[in-house]
């Protein structure tokens, strides 16, 4: 069963990139784990292609290759903080149209030229007070991932929302020192999220 993990640098989490099995130090390694672990008798394959710095228009230049040709089972897509933050020191935000029609594009190749399971991961910004203002962009795009989801996607992981929960009562540095990149707890917690949510798909896999 080949597991393909696509995103940007939560994704890429210090992988090498020489080697597509090495899954780096996020929460791509801790899913494989679990995974593993709870399904014994499954051969799997885990390819890690998540690149730092990638927003959805990188994602749309190395689809073919780093997606269709390789055929997976299942495929899991997190991005988009990229393309807002990419964009926050002039605050020359990405229209959300545009956003839309790119990661659209990536969930429709999918759909049309693979018969791979897709999850969606949502991107994420904890409240830390340097990117509060991201939210202005953020908050819309990640209302635009969420209704794409529900279109595409065969599993869907809310983590704004989720995280969001987690720093009731804890710091948000516990989990994404910079609010952005997880610290080895908030890779474990997507980690067991994804694992869950592929746990529900398993059955219409095999």
């Amino acid at each position: 069963m080949k597991i393909l993990f696509q995103g940007d640098s939560i994704t890429d989490a210090g992988r090498k990139y020489e080697d597509c099995h090495d899954l780096g130090r996020g929460y791509p390694k801790y899913a494989a784990e679990l995974m593993k672990n709870r399904h014994p008798g499954t051969e799997f394959e885990f390819i890690d292609l998540g690149i730092s710095g990638n927003r959805t228009e990188n994602l749309m230049d190395r689809w073919q290759k780093d997606c269709i040709d390789l055929q997976p089972d299942l495929v899991s897509i997190l991005i988009g903080i990229n393309d807002t933050w990419h964009r926050a020191a002039d605050r020359s935000w990405l229209p959300d149209e545009v956003f839309e029609e790119r990661y659209r594009y990536l969930l429709t190749e999918i759909k049309e030229k693979t018969r791979a399971k897709i999850l969606i991961i949502e991107q994420f910004l904890l409240p830390v007070p340097d990117k509060e203002f991201f939210r202005v962009d953020l908050d819309p795009k990640i209302q635009i991932t969420r209704k794409l989801a529900r279109a595409y996607a065969d599993a869907f992981l809310p983590m704004d929302g989720l995280f969001a929960s987690r720093c009731i009562g804890e710091a948000p540095e516990a989990w994404a020192a910079d609010g952005v990149h997880p610290t080895e707890a908030g890779a474990r917690f997507i980690a067991d999220v994804y694992a869950d949510a592929f746990d529900m798909l398993f059955g219409a896999m095999k």
